[in-house]
């Protein structure tokens, strides 16, 4: 008689279904135009068509995205709320999510201030003449962010994150087996959910359309995603900056990939 030699060993002996998966992926979110001193020169000069370069001149823009926000807060009766130091935000996230039907939706607003890259103008003089002239260099500061907390219909819980200060770069964060569960629902594949993954599928043949759904959550899914809620919230960036270029794209973050073994013990 051979003996298992380790838990491995045993376990493995004991696998009833194996998922790979992508869990939690936060994604920047950014214009590329906008990322070089350069580039927001020629944002201010050649496309708004300002005389000089100047970040004070878009305080404007970033005065009327702000207001956009507390306006749709208000318009959708959504929550506008200051996180306070210390406060979990996915703690806070749940308790909405419990009072909510799971429907899609925007549960809450979340304001908070953090450091963030940002483009400055200093005063400078040329030497020679001594003429004071702006220029436009990079630094960091505090900043208002805005996080929009919501549920889609296709994703889940999620939230995207907005820096109320030019360039107005941002994050988004999914969840890979919230996406899965929607997408095995809907397929009509009955499963026990974990809160973060599956403990069971009904039907072991179902196994492959379920590993299918998580492998489908592919770069322009997630964008299909971004694009779907950039047309619905405030957009700190008009039509005709996005007709130009200046468009958001994503770029991964932080990604974590899972695999959960699904066993059963027997005595």
């Amino acid at each position: 008689m051979t003996l298992p030699r380790t838990a491995a060993d045993v376990l493995a002996r004991h696998v009833v279904f194996e998922l790979e998966s992508i869990d939690r992926l936060y994604l920047n979110l950014y214009v590329p135009e906008l990322q070089r001193v350069g580039q927001v020169v020629g944002f201010l000069t050649r496309h708004l068509g300002f005389d000089i370069a100047s970040t004070a001149l878009v305080a404007p823009r970033s005065e009327a995205f702000v207001t956009a926000i507390r306006g749709y807060a208000h318009d959708h009766r959504v929550p506008l709320i200051d996180f306070v130091k210390g406060q979990r935000k996915d703690d806070l996230m749940h308790e909405y999510l419990t009072r909510s039907d799971g429907s899609e939706q925007v549960l809450f607003i979340g304001r908070a201030q953090e450091r963030a890259r940002v483009f400055r103008t200093e005063r400078r003089r040329n030497p020679a003449t001594g003429a004071a002239y702006p220029w436009v260099v990079t630094a960091t500061a505090m900043v208002n962010q805005f996080y929009i907390y919501a549920v889609d219909e296709d994703f889940g819980p999620f939230f995207l994150k907005f820096s109320s200060y030019f360039p107005y770069t941002g994050r988004l964060c999914i969840n890979g087996h919230e996406y899965a569960k929607r997408q095995a629902a809907k397929a009509g594949i009955g499963f026990t959910a974990l809160d973060n993954g599956f403990a069971a599928i009904d039907d072991v043949a179902d196994i492959p359309r379920v590993q299918a759904i998580c492998d489908g959550l592919t770069p322009e899914v997630i964008d299909g995603l971004l694009r779907k809620w950039l047309a619905r919230l405030p957009h700190p960036f008009t039509p005709a900056d996005r007709a130009a270029g200046y468009r958001y794209q994503l770029s991964v973050l932080q990604a974590d990939r899972t695999s959960e073994d699904h066993r059963h013990m027997s005595a």
